[in-house]
């Protein structure tokens, strides 16, 4: 959430003690139930209310789920206890759809035909052709947020992780943000979508051995300008891809990550279900901002967790809070610089890491015996050097570099220790204790440079990273299997992050047989 977007939200803590939004789903009184088998009940003020078995630390309020049937395993062709076994992939895109958005997202639209191109050409890590049958479903970051009802345009619902299945040029309207004056980008949208294109009977695009869900009106067109025709598939991607730019700024990546994969969730039921109990699943979790999956939606009013406001000397809501509950640090040092940076799961404030954790590996892995790989492009350094060898991970800059510290005053000029603030910004006279107060720590990365421009600038990312790296395999021995690649979303090209993304799905896949 950019400074103009969160002194917007402020106007909407008039009523936040009467109102989460009723969207007819099972809410009452005390709070908003989830879907039906994940049975956490996010409260208005009190804690989450959860049953089921319960975590690994035996912590009954610690995020535990009741998921059900998620899977009893590979099919035909598979030894069941081989992990991994499968010909079929299930990628979920999770992609902020926040005001601060645009240009990402035409980022990664430019990189779908790529994707396809990547997972058409698979190979397991023996080198044997997968020829994979993919399932690619898509959806926001927003799960919805007292701070953020009254803001909604007329029309506009929370996704909660429900997938989107229209084109991004009948959601045109998604494309200008929110505020007084707003911006306007429906070029996030059009650039890579001028077919159309969406997939025909599901909520999702599927495509395996030269057949598609997409329909045969969609002919072979360039989106990415790069002067090669793209397939319908890609097309297809460019279309669902761009999300908009009037979705919550308090984005919730890791519920709606939960709630697209929710097992009793329509799209995962009947004959063709997004979540197949014999496919490898893959998730890509794309945002700039600190994931703000609330536990207990007191949080967004309580003083503990806010900054002050420099023009009001008091404390205020803003993204700030989505930092203060979810992280713990030590410090800052004397010149602002944390250490030992680790997801906060306090009670009663963001949902706890292993809520998402025991799905993952627990759940689906061990007891599914389904591979599970991640790809975050989120608030780190530019990735500097990458494995040359398959699963083409990052070894240099990201997350390797990744510092977390406040904001400093200044003009940013990209020297190291040198100011923040970005020179729009800088000249109409914003401060670092006014984007302290915005997002409560400083930018993990910055995006373009002083000759071409600056896109932005992004929060670290300490819980998605968290659950992210959970994915990695310690075999015990000194090695481990790479299952999470984490890319920057300052990057102005992610076709590196693609192919890490199709690298660890080649690592982790085995070919029935």
């Amino acid at each position: 959430m950019n400074r103009l977007e969160t002194l917007a939200w402020v106007g909407a803590l008039l009523f936040a003690a009467t109102s989460c939004g009723d969207d007819g789903g099972g809410n009452d009184e005390s709070g908003e139930t989830l879907p039906t088998t994940l049975t956490a009940t996010i409260t208005d003020s009190g804690t989450d209310s959860m049953t089921g078995p319960e975590d690994d630390g035996g912590d009954s309020t610690g995020g535990v789920l009741d998921v059900g049937g998620a899977g009893s395993g590979p099919g035909g062709g598979c030894g069941g206890s081989d992990l991994g076994c499968t010909d079929k992939i299930d990628l979920l895109f999770v992609i902020d759809n926040s005001g601060t958005m645009a240009v990402e997202q035409e980022n990664l639209a430019r990189n779908f035909p790529l994707l396809v191109q990547q997972l058409e050409s698979l190979t397991d890590s023996m080198g044997n052709p997968v020829n994979p049958d993919v399932q690619i479903m898509v959806t926001n970051t927003d799960f919805g947020n007292p701070l953020c009802t009254a803001f909604e345009p007329e029309g506009y619902d929370p996704s909660r992780g429900a997938p989107i299945t229209t084109p991004c040029t009948d959601r045109i309207n998604d494309f200008t943000g929110l505020g007084n004056s707003p911006d306007t980008v429906p070029e996030a949208c059009t650039s890579s979508c001028s077919s159309g294109a969406a997939p025909e009977g599901d909520p999702f695009v599927a495509f395996s051995n030269g057949m598609d869900n997409i329909p045969d009106t969609i002919v072979e067109a360039d989106i990415n300008g790069d002067g090669t025709p793209d397939s319908p598939v890609a097309q297809a991607l460019g279309c669902l891809g761009p999300q908009g730019i009037n979705g919550c700024g308090y984005e919730s990546p890791l519920e709606n990550m939960l709630q697209a994969l929710n097992p009793a969730a329509e799209w995962n039921q009947g004959s063709r279900p997004f979540l197949r109990p014999d496919a490898l699943l893959a998730v890509a979790v794309i945002t700039d901002e600190a994931d703000c999956s609330v536990q207990n939606y007191d949080i967004m009013t309580d003083a503990t967790y806010q900054e002050v406001e420099p023009g009001s000397g008091m404390p205020e809501s803003s993204s700030a809070i989505c930092w203060n509950a979810g992280v713990s640090c030590q410090g800052p040092d004397a010149n602002g610089v944390y250490s030992d940076c680790v997801a906060s799961d306090t009670a009663g404030t963001l949902q706890p890491i292993s809520r998402y954790t025991n799905y993952l590996i627990n759940t689906l892995r061990e007891d599914g015996k389904k591979e599970v790989v991640m790809l975050g492009i989120l608030g780190v350094p530019e990735v500097t050097a990458h494995n040359k060898d398959a699963p083409f991970e990052p070894i240099a800059g990201g997350v390797l570099a990744l510092e977390y510290r406040n904001w400093r005053d200044g003009e940013y000029t990209g020297v190291a220790g040198g100011g923040d603030i970005l020179p729009a910004e800088f000249a109409t006279g914003t401060t670092a204790a006014d984007k302290q107060f915005d997002f409560g720590v400083g930018p993990g990365c910055t995006g373009g440079d002083v000759a071409s421009g600056f896109t932005g600038q992004a929060i670290p990312p300490v819980r998605i990273k968290e659950v992210c790296e959970s994915l990695n395999i310690d075999n015990g021995d000194g090695t481990v299997d790479v299952r999470c690649c984490i890319e920057s979303i300052c990057d102005d090209d992610f076709s590196a992050a693609i192919q890490c993304l199709a690298g660890i799905i080649g690592e982790a896949i085995v070919v029935p047989g």
